[in-house]
């Protein structure tokens, strides 16, 4: 696991680098790979934005968020990085139990059954 964090426009704190990489290497657990993360926090104006792109075999998440915030903006980015992984697990999960999709199911006539 490799999680490379960048600030721009803003100093580097330690307690928000720390904060930061805890919350990302909590996305390992969902993934099956190792994962590469690229994190890079940023102020403009009075908006604080985090941008997280995940990497992890050939599979690439990325969300951005931006609030008053920069604690509320990594937990954004985050929540949003969890919902993505967790949807493309379902829907291998599904495809590998030989769930149809819509658009393969056939369509029969009522009034042969």
């Amino acid at each position: 696991m490799n999680i490379a964090i960048t600030f721009r426009q803003m100093e580097a704190i330690e307690s928000l680098k720390g904060y930061t990489n805890d919350k990302v290497a909590k996305l390992q657990k969902f993934l099956r790979q190792p994962m590469k993360a690229q994190v890079t926090l940023s102020v403009q104006k009075a908006e604080h934005f985090a941008e997280v792109e995940v990497h992890a075999g050939s599979e690439h998440f990325l969300a951005t968020e931006r609030s008053d915030d920069m604690y509320a903006s990594v937990d954004r980015a985050v929540d949003k990085l969890e919902r993505q992984i967790r949807e493309t697990k379902s829907a291998e999960r599904s495809a590998k139990k030989g769930a149809e999709r819509a658009s393969e199911r056939l369509i029969t006539d009522p009034a042969e059954e």
